[in-house]
């Protein structure tokens, strides 16, 4: 395969929260892939055939009169990705029980050891909402249970959920990259058994699980909930993640329309991700 070109913007924000987290929302909305959270800012990569020089114009944040937001940009190939990411991923520990690491990362001793090659792919675990998705992931009982895991980037939750007994699992997103990353990752954590799927939630049918994963962004989910629910097994539960505190009343809202129940919810600098039951 042809090296894909990125085009990568380096963006300087002051103050960096939460300033950088919406920024990488709005982003995400826009097409951009993946995001590299900085000390002082966000690296942040899109696809050069999916980019234009008018593609910041409906990024709210730039023009916030209280963040002061810079960037500079280039374009970088597929193939340099790696050592950008290298320098920056470092391996986490989740609930003292999962570690998300790189193939050059030391094994420690922990009950569920996930290597990830994120790549161009969203989803190492270090980001807030990945973060509480591995949580809720860890408290539930999945021995058995049919998963889906829904704008799935690297695999990382399908792959934890596959680990603690989830059985079928589906994994799909949108992104050929993804879609090839989260191949790629199924097959290193020898979870082969994991579906991987490139789509969206138009390739929903009659299929039926007894857990939905999504961790995308507000607009998306609340345009496909619906779609989730009917999708789901009596007693079903529904995992959503991908928006911030202000969005979750609006989130429980549309839940609560298509007949689904709140249980709870965790936050994390802003971000939510909520538990669902039908």
């Amino acid at each position: 395969m042809s090296n894909i070109v990125y085009i990568e913007y380096n963006f300087t924000v002051n103050p960096p929260q939460p300033a950088s987290d919406i920024l990488i929302a709005q982003l995400g909305e826009v097409g951009f892939e993946s995001f590299v959270e900085e000390e002082d800012g966000v690296l942040a990569y899109i696809q050069k055939t999916d980019w234009s020089d008018v593609i910041l114009e409906s990024i709210a944040i730039l023009n916030h009169p209280n963040f002061k937001i810079s960037f500079v940009l280039k374009e970088i190939e597929q193939e340099n990705w790696n050592a950008t990411w290298e320098q920056n991923f470092q391996p986490i520990i989740v609930n003292n029980v999962c570690m998300i690491r790189a193939p050059f990362h030391e094994k420690q001793d922990v009950a569920y050891d996930i290597v990830i090659e994120p790549k161009m792919s969203f989803g190492t675990g270090h980001h807030e909402t990945t973060h509480m998705m591995l949580q809720h992931i860890l408290e539930l009982q999945l021995e058995g249970m049919s998963v889906l895991d829904m704008g799935s980037g690297t695999g990382v939750l399908a792959i934890l959920a596959a680990m603690r007994g989830a059985k079928p699992v589906d994994a799909i997103d949108i992104d050929n990259w993804c879609y090839l990353n989260a191949k790629e990752n199924v097959a290193r954590n020898s979870v082969d058994f994991i579906n991987v799927y490139e789509g969206d939630a138009n390739l929903l049918d009659a299929q039926r699980y007894d857990l939905i994963i999504a961790n995308i962004n507000r607009n998306i989910l609340l345009e496909d909930i619906g779609k989730y629910v009917r999708c789901l097994n009596p007693k079903g539960v529904l995992l959503l993640s991908g928006f911030y505190k202000e969005d979750l009343e609006l989130i429980s809202q549309k839940c609560k329309k298509e007949g689904l129940r709140f249980e709870k919810s965790i936050e994390k600098n802003k971000w939510v991700a909520a538990k669902y039951v039908f």
